[in-house]
This record gives structure tokens, C-alpha cells and sequence, in this order.
């Protein structure tokens, strides 16, 4: 490859223009234009996630995004800050399991300042050894804010408990111990071995026009990288393999005033072909307020203030599960309401009604979390960087509707036939016998 090559992926009537251009380097940019709006939002993906990080180096990915935001070569900290805070932008990261990402949200007239400021970052970070020491206490007061949040950390332990010591299954923040072992060098070498031209997608939305997107990117990766022709990473692939899974219980002890309750199996990897019909069970069972599980659990019992279902895939795995929130002495019963929901669910008492409530809220879903540049950013990105196709919103809609009651039940019947895990956190004694799964 010795020229940039630029394809149209969605054209104006199929709710683009989506075009992308694949540099020399291998680095490839996207965008979509949106006239109609005044905003931009530009993203710079790595296709790296604390998934990739050997045990020893657990919180690597998630430190060097953090470390990215301390300073340049041609600036620190506050000046990266203000010069977006100056044109009433915002901008942020954020660490997956499976990529990184950077982004601004700008007026359309500061996209080059934007790129300029993130392209800059992940191009020339300093990483200096004071950073890294100053950083690696603020990550820490991280891991312990992210602790305290109970609702939110049970998610992590579930992972743990559902994938084990693999590396979905630990945090991706990393845990003090790691943290801690982790030296700059170790840094450094996974900014350089990851952050290439290749393995990058730059994704930008919003009153845009490509051409000038990709001089302004090109020119800004060129100030900082010399790089030979290359050819983009390869969408990650399950090639085969399957991510172990376990099952069983766990109960955490934690004096807190609420009980916390996950219970899932193993779901759907992230390019199954029925999707489509777990997103439509998803709804059905515990996506909204009519769904199965919030009717039976908080409207008819008072059991719950918060219930509901949730689930991830990825490239070689997925999972699927309940959370509620409830007082402890309740959560025995609230579990008991929950298994023998998914029992009934899973033996085909879904009515024509849920499935129309189930699908319309999909649909829903799909439109009008499509209806800022910041979204549509994200879905370009996602659909080069993990899915390898971007179908058009009316083709979704499609798969959406093509979805029968046989489908939600068959699927049903499936992954809740899976080997369940729980995992509990409360005032409860580690050794109970309440919850079994």
C-alpha cells in the first residue's frame, strides 16, 4: 500500500455519507457527515484492552490512557485541558476490555484543534517518571472510588467469578498490587508496541467534510511518526477458541445497607447471528419498566427498587445476567423470584404482546441512541474496529423485526440452561447458605 485509499461505506440515503481512508501507515480514518449539526465529536481507537496484559501488568492499558493526559512535547497537563476547556469543548477516555479510546466534542470550526490536541497525545506523551508516580496514586484513589460504589463493583466481581483468573475476568482498572509493580518501562514498552498506526482508528461525526478530516489527521500523525506502508489490524476473531466459565456462588461481606445481587451464564459472542433476538430478550425479560423481571420483582412484590438484565460479548465469549439492588433480608427471595422468572421465561411463556414490547424497544434503542455526533462517532469506530461491517440503521430495523417468539424462546431456553454463577455482596456471612445457584 503506497497511497491512501478512500471508500464510501454508507452512502446519503442509506443514512450516511460514511466514508474511510486507510493511510500508508495502515491508520484509518472515518467519518460521517451530519450538515445539520453545529457539534463535531472526534475519536481517536486503539484497538488495545486490558485484555491483551499479561497478569503481571493487569491496569497497563488503563494506566498509559491516564498517563496520555499528563503531557507532551509541546504541552503539559493544564495547557491539554485548556485549550479545549477555552472553545467550550469537552473531552475524555475511556478503557474496554478489547480497545481504548479518546475523544473531544467541539464546535465544527475547533475540529482542528481537536485533532490537533488529541493526535498529539497519542502521538508524543512524555510518560515521565513523575507522572507515572503522581498517577499511579490517583489510580488508586480510582480502584477505591470505583470499590465504594457497590452497584457498580459487583459487575467486576461477577466477571471474575464467571471468567476466572483469564484476563476478562480481572479488573480493568488493575488492583493496588498490580498497580503498584507496575514501572515505567513497562509503560513505555506497551505505548510503543501498542499504539501503532495500524492499530488505530480515528472516527469523527458531526458538520464534517472527510477530505479535510483525513489531511488534518494525516498531518497530524506525520509531525510525529515516521512509519512505513502497513496493513490495518485484522478485526479480532474468536479463531476457534472459547474463554473458560464457571459457575457456583460467591458471597462478598460488605457492611452496607443494601444487598447486591448478580446472577448470570455465559451469553452470545459478539457476532452471533441471533444478536438481534437477544436484544428483543433482553427487553422482554428485564430491559424497561413493562419487562417480565421488573413487573414480578418490584410492581407485584415491593422486593427491588432496581432490577434488571445486562450483558456483553466479545470476540470469543459473551455473558448474560440480572442485577438487583434490595435489602438484604430480601435477597433470598429476590433471588428466588428471579430463577423461577427465567425458568418460566426459558420454557415459552413469552406472549406475542412482550415480544412487540421487546422488539419496539430495541428499536427504539437503536434510533434514538443514534441521535448525537458522539454516538454516531462510536459506531463507525466500533463497526471498523470490532465488527468488521456497518449495516445501515433500516438494516437493523430489519433484523430487529424479522425476530418470531420461536427465536426469543429457543434463545431463552439456551442460555439459561447455562451454568449459572452468582455473585452476592451484602452484610451476609461469607459462608451462608441463602444463595445457591
Amino acid at each position: 500500500m503506497s497511497r491512501a485509499i478512500t471508500s464510501t461505506l454508507l452512502s446519503s440515503e442509506a443514512g450516511g455519507p460514511v466514508k474511510r481512508t486507510v493511510l500508508p501507515s495502515g491508520l484509518r480514518v472515518l467519518s460521517q457527515s451530519v450538515p445539520g449539526f453545529r457539534s463535531v465529536t472526534f475519536g481517536v481507537w486503539v484497538g488495545v484492552g486490558s485484555r491483551d496484559e499479561p497478569e503481571q501488568q493487569n491496569g497497563a492499558t488503563h494506566f498509559l490512557e491516564h498517563l496520555l493526559f499528563k503531557g507532551t512535547e509541546r504541552r503539559d497537563a493544564l495547557e491539554i485541558s485548556a485549550e479545549i476547556d477555552a472553545v467550550g469543548g469537552e473531552m475524555n477516555a475511556f478503557t474496554g476490555k478489547e480497545y481504548t479510546c479518546y475523544y473531544a466534542r467541539v464546535l465544527d470550526s475547533d475540529l482542528p484543534l481537536a485533532v490537533d490536541v488529541i493526535c498529539d497525545m497519542i502521538t508524543s506523551a512524555t510518560l515521565t517518571d513523575a507522572d507515572v508516580e503522581s498517577e499511579r496514586d490517583v489510580i488508586d484513589e480510582e480502584i477505591a472510588m470505583h470499590a465504594d460504589e457497590t452497584s457498580d463493583h459487583i459487575h467486576d466481581l461477577f466477571a471474575e467469578q464467571l471468567w476466572g483468573t483469564s484476563p476478562l475476568g480481572r479488573s480493568i482498572t488493575g488492583t493496588p498490587e498490580s498497580v503498584a509493580a507496575l514501572t515505567r518501562d513497562q509503560v513505555v514498552s506497551w505505548y510503543r508496541d501498542r499504539y501503532l498506526p495500524a492499530n488505530i482508528v480515528v472516527s469523527v461525526a458531526g458538520n464534517v467534510d472527510h477530505e479535510e478530516v483525513v489531511r488534518l489527521v494525516g498531518k497530524a500523525f506525520e509531525r510525529h511518526w515516521v512509519t512505513t506502508d502497513a496493513e490495518p489490524s485484522p478485526v479480532r476473531t474468536d479463531a476457534g477458541l472459547r474463554i473458560p466459565t464457571y459457575g457456583g456462588t460467591r458471597v462478598h461481606h460488605r457492611d452496607v445497607e443494601q444487598a447486591h445481587l448478580v446472577l448470570g451464564m455465559p451469553g452470545l459472542v459478539r457476532n452471533d447471528h441471533r444478536r438481534y433476538v437477544a436484544g428483543v430478550l433482553h427487553g422482554i425479560v428485564g430491559g424497561g419498566m413493562s419487562s417480565r423481571l421488573f413487573q414480578e420483582v418490584r410492581e407485584k412484590r415491593g422486593l427491588a427498587y432496581s432490577v434488571f438484565t445486562f450483558g456483553s460479548a466479545y470476540s470469543d465469549t459473551g455473558m448474560v445476567g440480572v442485577y438487583a439492588g434490595c435489602l438484604p433480608k430480601k435477597a433470598p427471595e429476590v433471588l428466588d423470584v428471579v430463577r423461577a422468572e427465567l425458568e418460566s421465561i426459558a420454557s415459552g411463556t413469552i406472549t406475542p404482546d412482550e415480544l412487540l414490547r421487546g422488539k419496539g424497544q430495541m428499536r427504539g434503542s437503536v434510533v434514538m441512541g443514534l441521535e448525537d455526533t458522539g454516538a454516531k462517532m462510536t459506531r463507525i469506530a466500533k463497526a471498523e474496529l470490532v465488527y468488521g461491517e456497518l449495516p445501515t440503521v433500516d438494516q437493523i430495523l430489519h433484523h430487529i423485526d424479522a425476530v418470531t417468539l420461536d427465536d426469543v424462546t429457543a434463545l431463552a431456553a439456551e442460555l439459561y440452561a447455562g451454568t449459572p454463577a452468582l455473585t452476592v455482596m451484602g452484610p451476609f456471612d461469607e459462608d451462608t447458605k441463602a444463595f445457591t445457584v
